[in-house]
């Protein structure tokens, strides 16, 4: 009997150590799924930088080997027929950078400050699917956003999103507004006439096609003309007022069109190896600026005497 008791004893402490082992096996399999899941590191990164280095996780795709590859978040702030469409160009002509168009021109997106930032968030968590999306290690992901586009509307939370979510802004506008007005003219012009087989344009890829474009010699409402220069002006500043805050960099587009190195600057700022950008896009209209408006004698006598008189002149070399 004692025998039998004896062995009943040992079995069920035998047993009792078996489930202790295989318990404990269990947790360490689930400790060791928890340890792999490791957050990404900054490595070589300064300490002022790390705001501005983000490890999206998309939900539309994962990023796979690039999971902890650093991506940069970037708006490009500009005023139509500045020049942006060709810059973003430039910049989607990078292999890391995804520059996603004008998402705002459609009015719905920029109906109030949550959508804004519902839209936001996609873009900046690589979930914003466009023609310029490129693979999972992208490295710097942003948007062209016009001033008339709700970002002056919203401008204050809008400046408390870029800084909180990291968000460097590009400033890119045009040094000489005259020409500005004139590229504005002659686009609105077209936007009826469709010189081009009965196509509206605002780029254009071929010389012929530019050409065919620059013949419209647009007439400027000189009664008007310093009463608009001014306003365009006013508003370039203080979209720069409003966004000082933020990090930042300013560029003008005759400073791109006489100085490549600006692009440089441009990769620098953003983070990005090097590389030689490229665009596809023609310039529409060449040469003195003179030669393509119908009544330069009125504006050269509107101007002459004010603060605006060197738009006459300013000329660049392309």
């Amino acid at each position: 009997m004692l025998v039998v008791i004896f062995v009943m004893v040992c079995g069920v402490y035998i047993c009792s150590v078996c489930l202790r082992q295989i318990g404990g096996r269990a947790t360490g399999r689930l400790l060791s799924v928890q340890v792999g899941e490791r957050p990404c590191e900054f490595a070589h990164v300064e300490p002022s930088e790390k705001p501005y280095v983000h490890f999206p996780k998309p939900k539309t795709f994962s990023r796979e080997e690039c999971a902890c590859n650093p991506v940069r978040y970037f708006a490009i702030l500009s005023s139509q027929r500045s020049g942006s469409g060709w810059f973003e160009t430039l910049l989607n002509s990078h292999m890391n950078i995804s520059s996603n168009g004008e998402i705002f021109s459609v009015k719905v997106r920029r109906s109030n400050i949550s959508t804004i930032t519902e839209t936001l968030d996609k873009i900046y968590n690589l979930d914003w699917m466009t023609s310029a999306s490129k693979n999972e290690c992208t490295a710097a992901v942003g948007l062209k956003w016009m001033l008339n586009q709700g970002l002056m509307q919203h401008h204050e939370e809008i400046v408390e999103y870029f800084k909180s979510r990291g968000v460097s802004a590009i400033f890119l506008f045009r040094r000489n507004l005259l020409r500005r007005m004139v590229s504005i003219l002659a686009n609105s012009y077209d936007q009826n006439a469709k010189l081009l087989n009965g196509t509206h344009k605002s780029h254009v890829h071929s010389p012929h096609e530019a050409e065919i474009l620059a013949s419209f010699k647009p007439s400027v409402n000189t009664s008007l003309l310093m009463r608009d220069l001014q306003q365009v002006e006013d508003l370039v500043n203080k979209s720069m007022e409003y966004f000082k805050s933020t990090r930042h960099i300013i560029l003008y587009y005759e400073d791109i069109i006489n100085n490549r190195t600006k692009l440089v600057d441009v990769q620098n700022f953003l983070r990005v190896p090097l590389q030689e950008l490229s665009s596809r896009q023609v310039k529409i209209h060449k040469g003195s600026l003179s030669s393509q408006v119908a009544n330069w004698d009125d504006i050269d006598k509107a101007l002459k005497g004010t603060h605006y008189e060197s738009f006459l002149n300013e000329d660049y070399k392309s």
